[in-house]
């Protein structure tokens, strides 16, 4: 693993908004020598937390970086149900991707519980294929990206395939490090707090994305305008599945209601999320809709374009060629003796994963019967026919390495 690090200068302190420099493990602050720890390339830039990061930092002094990882991985949001894991878990947890354990082992020794579930069939669920319909929908040919709340890097993932630089942010240190060790381990990643300015130049990408997690952030005028303010007056700002606060969700956080957005991104397009999945199913251009039928949409797509004009996009449900395909884990799978078939059968890894993402899953079948032949063509990158619908419905995944 090689990742990327942050251009020199590139990131500026979040409190004085000096531009910071590299030392060693460390990104200081060139006006009042404050130094911010950089670990596995991800520079922790959260404010509030200055016990921890003169923990980490003194621990980087002493050259343990992996204890000050584990000190990293215990580090929380604000809207965390659980209390963190403790250190001898956050040391599992490093010692489990070390050995080579896969992300949803990781996940567990770090106690992420069903938000373990929500990253593990995060590629096939509807509000990541709305995500990637609005992607589509208002593609201008970025040359660099950054993803707010990236999560574990399923969207940037996507960017990162597709010729696109890309960047991406999160409040908490454990999902950048699970991105980093599977999913875009080439990204530039950043640890920060979107109330506080963001330490990203003025129109330094061309497209901004916030995806499933506008609603929980606060500050909303200040988070939409940072968000345009790093994509400029020629970027394009994409908010994905951001919670209408008229409508119950499954989800907690602050959310804001369909005219509030209109207020928030003047100007934008917004969509109801699931008109968004279902063109992204049937191939079909999404139609934005007035404010006043919003209002009891569960959640809200927003699309700002800038002054770039958009371009074809390339379909973002089907991966690039020569990628290796293999069934969705959502998927159970048996073979039949002798016969060369395999079954899949659809089994909801919780009833509340069911109640949240079933009703708009229509995509996926309850059952598909597949030869051993075609799934060995789709795991050796091959397309076409068969593969091509499974592909389509989600059946079929390009899944990242080791989740």
């Amino acid at each position: 693993m090689n990742p990327a690090a942050w251009p020199e200068g590139s990131l500026a302190s979040p409190d004085t908004g000096e531009p910071l420099r590299r030392e060693g493990s460390f990104l200081v602050d060139a006006a009042t020598a404050e130094r911010w720890p950089v670990v596995e390339e991800i520079p922790y830039l959260r404010t509030g937390r200055d016990d921890l990061k003169a923990e980490v930092c003194a621990l980087l002094d002493r050259g343990d970086a992996g204890r000050a990882l584990a000190e990293l991985l215990r580090d929380q949001d604000e809207w965390a149900p659980d209390a963190p894991p403790d250190r001898d878990a956050a040391l599992e947890a490093l010692r489990a991707a070390d050995r080579g354990g896969t992300a949803r082992e990781v996940m567990s020794a770090l106690e992420f519980g069903a938000v373990a579930d929500y990253f593990t069939y995060r590629l096939s669920d509807p509000t990541y294929v709305a995500g990637l319909a609005l992607i589509g929908a208002y593609w201008n040919a970025p040359r660099s990206a950054f993803e707010l709340a990236c999560g574990i890097g399923h969207y940037t993932r996507e960017l990162s395939r597709r010729s696109v630089e890309a960047h991406a942010g999160d409040v908490v240190f454990a999902k950048l490090w699970l991105a980093r060790r599977y999913l875009v381990p080439q990204a530039r990643l950043v640890c920060f707090d979107a109330s506080r300015p963001f330490p990203l130049a003025d129109a330094s990408f061309d497209l901004a994305l916030c995806q499933d997690a506008f609603y929980f952030l606060p500050d909303k005028p200040h988070v939409a305008a940072e968000l345009r303010r790093i994509s400029g007056d020629s970027g394009t700002v994409l908010v994905g599945h951001s919670h209408n606060a008229a409508v119950q969700n499954y989800s907690g956080g602050d959310p804001a209601t369909a005219a509030e957005h209109a207020l928030l991104f003047p100007g934008a397009d917004l969509y109801d999320d699931e008109d968004l999945t279902r063109a992204a199913i049937s191939g079909e251009a999404p139609e934005p809709r007035p404010t006043g039928e919003l209002q009891g949409s569960e959640a809200i797509c927003v699309g700002q374009p800038g002054s770039r004009p958009t371009e074809s996009g390339p379909d973002l449900l089907t991966p690039p060629p020569g990628t290796p395909l293999q069934p969705n884990p959502l998927y159970g799978r048996r073979t039949g003796a002798g016969s060369g078939a395999t079954r899949l059968t659809l089994q909801w890894p919780s009833q509340r994963y069911r109640q949240e993402y079933g009703p708009r899953s229509v995509y996926l079948p309850q059952e598909a019967k597949v030869s051993e032949h075609m799934l060995h063509r789709a795991a050796a990158g091959d397309a076409g026919g068969e593969i091509d619908d499974l592909i389509w419905r989600r059946v079929l995944l390009d899944l990242p390495e080791g989740l």
